[in-house]
C-alpha cells in the first residue's frame, strides 16, 4: 500500500527526469551521426531546442512541488544551516560549470567540438558536473527535508552517474588510446588522482574570467531567488 504522503508529484518528477535523461543522453550519443547529417552548429541548436525547454519545465515543476510529500526533517531554523546550504550551492556551480566550457561553442558561434581536457577542474575530477550535481542535491535535500526532494535528488544523481559511464564510453570510442591515457591520469572521485600522484593541481588554471562569471551568477541567483520562486508559482503545474 502506497503511503498517503507519496503524492503524484513524486512519480511525475521521476518521469520528467527520465524523459530529460533520455533526450539529453540520447542526443549526446547521436552527436557524431547528427553532425555528419546536418553539421555541428545546427546539431548544437537542435540539442539546445530540446534540452533547454525540458530543463525549464523541470525547474518550474521542482520549485512548485519542492515541499510535497512527507517532511522527513526540519533544520531550516538551526543556526548555521543556511550558510552551509548556500556555500554548498555556490560550490556546486563551480563544478557544474566546467573550466573547459566555451560559451561561443555552446551558442554555436564557433563550431562546437568534443574536447579531451585534463586542465583546471578536470584535474580534480574527470566529471565535474556529476560532482556539482551531487553537492547541489545534498545542499537542497538538507534544506528542504521532504520526500519529494529526496526522490528528485536520487533521480538527478542516478542520471549523472549514468552520464559518467556514458560520457567515458563516448570519449573512448572517439579518441581510443588517447582517452584511455587521459583516464589513467584523472579520476571520477574528487582529488583521488591528486592524492595518488597521478595529477598535480595547478591553481593558476582557475584564474580565468569564466570563474568570475560563475561567482557573479551565484550572487545574481542569490539575489533573484525569491523572485524566481514567485514567478514559477504562477505556473499552474
Amino acid at each position: 500500500m502506497i503511503n498517503s504522503w507519496f503524492t503524484p508529484s513524486h512519480g511525475i518528477m521521476l518521469a520528467l527526469l527520465l524523459g530529460f535523461a533520455i533526450a539529453h543522453s540520447g542526443l549526446a550519443a547521436l552527436r557524431v551521426w547528427g553532425e555528419q547529417k546536418i553539421g555541428a552548429r545546427l546539431y548544437r541548436v537542435l540539442f539546445a531546442l530540446v534540452s533547454v525547454p525540458f530543463a525549464t519545465i523541470l525547474v518550474i515543476y521542482f520549485f512548485n512541488h519542492r515541499y510535497d510529500g512527507a517532511l522527513l526533517w526540519q533544520v531550516q531554523g538551526v543556526p548555521g544551516v543556511k550558510p552551509i546550504v548556500w556555500s554548498l550551492s555556490a560550490l556546486s556551480f563551480l563544478f557544474l560549470y566546467p573550466s573547459t566550457f566555451n560559451l561561443l561553442e555552446v551558442a554555436a558561434i564557433q563550431k562546437p567540438q568534443v574536447h579531451l581536457h585534463e586542465q583546471g577542474i578536470i584535474r580534480i575530477t574527470r566529471h565535474p558536473q556529476m560532482v556539482g550535481q551531487i553537492i547541489w542535491c545534498v545542499a537542497h535535500t538538507l534544506w528542504l527535508g521532504t520526500s519529494f526532494m529526496v526522490v528528485t535528488s536520487l533521480g538527478l544523481i542516478a542520471h549523472h552517474l549514468f552520464a559518467v559511464w556514458h560520457g567515458d564510453r563516448r570519449l573512448e570510442q572517439r579518441y581510443g588510446e588517447a582517452f584511455r591515457q587521459a583516464k589513467a591520469r584523472t579520476s571520477v572521485i574528487p582529488f583521488r588522482a591528486i592524492w595518488e600522484g597521478r595529477q598535480t593541481l595547478e591553481l593558476r588554471e582557475f584564474l580565468r574570467p569564466a570563474y568570475a562569471g560563475v561567482a557573479a551568477f551565484v550572487l545574481l541567483f542569490w539575489w533573484g531567488h525569491p523572485w524566481l520562486m514567485t514567478v514559477t508559482a504562477r505556473v499552474p503545474w
